[in-house]
């Protein structure tokens, strides 16, 4: 989605709280980097300002903020929650008009699983 993200993930080295922030500090670092490095963004200027607004507003920011600090964990306990959640993430893109069938949207797993072709990244499949 253009405004959010869903994730099904363990973590087996550590907990997952620790997995989730060491994962929005990497990508904000980076998504952060890519926008000002970027000369032909015709909103980076709007979305730095964004940014720096909201990480001026938390005290826990340096300068910028780009991830909501709150986020909504499940745990996944029994394979049919898996399931009920894996067909969320899947069915979200096509519930908001992006998309008429899951595995239209390039930025799911969707077509990892309905076929056999393979997503933009590699993926650990839940059976």
């Amino acid at each position: 989605m253009s405004n959010h993200l869903h994730l099904i993930l363990s973590a087996s080295d550590s907990n997952l709280s620790d997995t989730l922030r060491d994962f929005k500090k990497f990508t904000s670092n980076n998504i952060i980097k890519a926008i000002k490095n970027n000369n032909y963004e015709s909103r980076r200027s709007w979305m730095l300002w964004i940014f720096k607004k909201a990480g001026e507003e938390n005290k826990r920011n340096k300068d910028y903020q780009f991830w909501q600090q709150e986020n909504h964990p499940v745990e996944l306990s029994t394979n049919e929650m898996m399931d009920q959640r894996l067909n969320y993430l899947h069915d979200n893109p096509v519930r908001s008009g992006a998309v008429r069938s899951a595995k239209e949207y390039v930025y799911s797993s969707a077509i990892d699983y309905y076929t056999t072709e393979r997503g933009l990244i590699e993926i650990d499949f839940i059976e």
